[in-house]
């Protein structure tokens, strides 16, 4: 099922964009004598498409094509690819593309091996790495290479993939059915590996024409050519994956149902059960980002000032999951949700928050006292702006005596603690702070 052309190359839109290197590098060599020559470094999660664009580019630009894998090819092979290459491109003015997987496998001594033929424009390397290539390949190979980054492959992109191969003449070719379904379920088990999808599409295809058929009755107005074609149940699936299904619809009840068992596990401090609603979420395809969000609320909302390591805790979680993407993913997920369930609870900055919030709709917000309004203009003590302001650092205790409200809302008390972890602490300081802040005398 590997595209003929860029064209039928699902995904990718951004790198395939007119005028884009994929594109000029595909450019036929005998539409012009201007052609780019560029080598390029593709790196992205595997299945998507790395290994396709480069076969689809040298087809596309009529150039020999080699591929080496840097698993089990060493420096002798590269050598002498670039040997054949140079006579190629001396002898018939053949220039070639040189396909190098796993990149970053190689040592530095292989890489710069690659570094003559790629300088002298006597290969275009196309190298494929799933890790960082700033970390992974060398900086003078880096330096003559156009680094394209791809990304995970969308539900809809897989789901097209899918729907292909079933009624391609390379794929299924019709021989079995999928309904909308069971083209799901397959797409939430492939993760954005168009790869994965495409063998287990396959595998399950195979247990559906395997499976015993029931014997049809016999009638005189149907030929056999009318016979219906096995379809693909989730039974199939479930034998092609070697795992049980989770019948979870990403749009539907079983989203919100789910996460809210999650939430509500978590802020109850049942990590058992935390972990569990965690884990259905991910198998059943749900978003990363969405349960890293979800996590960073929580850890504000329910957590809060309880414990001040919570928030800063679920951001990390979030950020790796965002630069590390599934299937890893789930280890930064299950650490925070095990650490928030367990971390010690308080509402009090969201209570604190919507109690404000409340009183300002309401009406209930007073003037603010001139000794905090801003004299930084011209004449902004004649208007009382700034007068009898006290700085706090000039206290030894860095806190002292002064109105900050008006009398309107000065009795109003939002922030109120609770007795627990770190927030133990923080309501006594407050507390004391408070008395002493309020024990400014009214002139």
């Amino acid at each position: 099922m590997r595209p003929n052309s860029l064209a039928e190359v699902v995904g990718q839109k951004h790198i395939l964009k007119p005028g884009s290197p994929l594109i000029a590098l595909a450019t036929p060599v005998e539409q012009g004598t201007k052609v780019s020559a560029a080598s390029v470094i593709l790196w992205g999660p595997p299945g998507t498409g790395k290994t396709t664009l480069a076969q689809v580019v040298a087809r596309s630009s009529g150039r020999r094509f080699v591929e080496l894998s840097a698993i089990t090819a060493g420096v002798k092979e590269v050598r002498e690819v670039l040997d054949r290459a140079r006579n190629d491109k001396d002898l018939y003015g053949v220039s070639t593309v040189l396909f190098l997987d796993e990149i970053h496998r190689f040592s530095k001594a292989q890489q710069d091996a690659l570094l003559p033929g790629v300088e002298a424009g006597v290969v275009v390397l196309i190298a494929a790495t799933t890790e960082n290539p700033s970390f992974s390949v060398i900086s003078p190979l880096l330096s003559r290479s156009l680094m394209l980054t791809l990304e995970s492959l969308t539900d809809q992109d897989v789901q097209a993939l899918l729907e292909r191969a079933v009624g391609d003449s390379r794929g299924l070719a019709n021989a079995v059915s999928a309904n909308a379904e069971v083209i799901a379920q397959i797409v939430r088990l492939s993760l954005g590996d168009a790869r994965r999808a495409l063998t287990i599409l396959e595998s399950a295809a195979i247990s559906a024409i395997s499976r015993p058929k029931v014997p049809a009755k016999k009638t005189s107005s149907k030929s056999s050519k009318d016979a219906p074609v096995p379809a693909i149940e989730f039974a199939d699936l479930e034998a092609a994956a070697d795992r049980a299904l989770i019948r979870y619809d990403k749009d539907g009840d079983q989203h919100y149902d789910i996460i809210s068992a999650f939430i509500k596990s978590v802020r109850g401090s049942d990590a058992d059960a935390a972990i569990h609603y965690l884990a259905r979420m991910i198998e059943g395809g749900e978003d990363p980002r969405f349960i890293a969000r979800r996590l960073m609320i929580l850890a504000a909302e329910d957590v809060g000032l309880a414990d001040p390591h919570a928030l800063p805790l679920a951001v990390a979680a979030a950020e790796t999951v965002a630069m590390i993407g599934m299937p890893e993913g789930r280890i930064p997920l299950a650490e925070a949700t095990i650490y928030l369930a367990l971390a010690p609870k308080s509402n009090t900055a969201y209570n604190a928050i919507n109690s404000a919030l409340a009183d300002v709709r309401n009406g209930i917000v007073g003037q603010v006292p001139n000794a905090l309004k801003s004299s930084n203009f011209a004449k902004a003590q004649d208007q009382g702006a700034g007068v009898g302001y006290e700085y706090p650092h000039d206290s030894p205790r860095a806190v002292l005596p002064q109105r900050y409200l008006d009398e309107k809302v000065l009795s109003r008390r939002y922030y109120i603690a609770k007795d627990v972890g770190h927030e133990r602490e923080l309501g006594e300081r407050w507390s004391k702070l408070r008395e002493i802040v309020r024990s400014f005398k009214t002139k």
